[in-house]
């Protein structure tokens, strides 16, 4: 049985508590938070340990996994403490507030022999899945566009009203749901290559309110594998507005279209007389991480999003705040 420490007991936290403690191999055995009370409440549920310092329950509990579920300025120092006492470390998305602190922790997790994973769920999601393999099946064509569009009737989100979503510095709805469908992207068609966005704000020092962009991916200059060249895209956020909420990734190809909305359900020819659901399933997209974590452990290939990928999409997510309109380059 592996023993996991939660460091971070949130919504989030929460949910992947939950699918630790499902999961025949895993159980949660210690939880950590600045807030006393929520981590003692935490704690008792799930008979395990309460700490309010990550330090300290790593030097205590001998623990096999520890998930990061803390805010992403907190990323790097916890995850890398949890290296540092060599335990296998998941880590909440984004992979930290930019990617320089990204990268830090991509260059420790290529010295160790530990595993380690980001909660990107698109890898597993039913509905992606099913996305990304029709689109490389050419079931639509040869893609020409895909479409990223956000709609937050309020920021942060009513289930999630916490202070430092509405800062600029780590929160905002880029960083937060942004970072899963630029994710999506790269999982299509590989890395993004330029980004120019326009980015206006709520306040002096608060969230993106409105974005609106394009991007290039699968390979600047080059031809892609059917010869086309590159993959254009566009990114468009709009939040504080009377509208329901709305996520949406669009593949647009020479002989039809795929749109995954409500984060799981994939159609065909959206808006058309041919609109049908292919895809309806949420699937269990948490326990699916932690089981191919623990195949991880048992010395397996588990198919997990590393340190390094997720860097690369934050690359992306500094890229749309560092545009101010003009092109910019992407490095890996």
């Amino acid at each position: 049985m592996y023993e996991v420490g939660i460091v971070g007991c949130g919504v989030i936290g929460t949910r992947l508590a939950e699918s630790f403690a499902a999961h025949p191999e895993t159980t949660v055995a210690a939880a950590c938070d600045v807030d006393a009370e929520r981590v003692e409440s935490f704690a008792t549920e799930r008979d395990a340990a309460a700490y309010t310092d990550h330090g300290s329950m790593l030097d205590a509990e001998d623990l096999d996994v520890l998930y990061v579920g803390v805010p992403p300025n907190h990323h790097r120092e916890v995850a890398a403490a949890g290296l540092a006492a060599g335990v296998n470390v998941v880590c909440e998305k984004p992979i930290a507030e930019d990617a320089e602190a990204g990268a830090e922790l991509a260059t420790l997790e290529a010295g160790t022999d530990l595993a380690t994973a980001v909660n990107l769920p698109f890898r597993y999601t039913p509905g992606f899945v099913d996305l990304r393999e029709r689109v490389a099946a050419g079931e639509i064509g040869t893609p020409r566009r895909v479409s990223l569009e956000f709609r937050f009737p309020r920021w942060p989100r009513e289930w999630q009203d916490v202070d430092w979503l509405r800062g600029r510095e780590q929160g905002g709805p880029v960083r937060e749901v942004g970072t899963h469908f630029l994710f999506g992207v790269r999982e299509l068609f590989g890395g993004i290559d330029r980004v120019s966005a326009e980015v206006q704000y709520s306040g002096p020092d608060t969230y993106e309110e409105s974005v609106v962009g394009w991007f290039e991916a699968g390979g600047t200059g080059a031809e892609s594998a059917d010869g086309a060249g590159p993959i254009h895209g566009t990114f468009d956020l709009l939040c504080d507005h009377d509208r329901p909420e709305e996520n949406r990734i669009t593949v647009t190809g020479t002989e039809g279209e795929l749109a995954l909305t409500e984060w799981h359900r994939l159609v065909a020819d959206p808006g058309t007389d041919d609109e049908r659901e292919l895809c309806a399933d949420t699937g269990e997209t948490t326990l699916t991480l932690v089981d191919e974590f623990v195949t991880e452990l048992d010395g397996g290939d588990g198919d997990l999003v590393s340190f390094a990928e997720a860097t690369a999409v934050q690359r992306v997510v500094d890229a749309v705040f560092d545009s101010g309109g003009e092109p910019v380059a992407v490095g890996e």
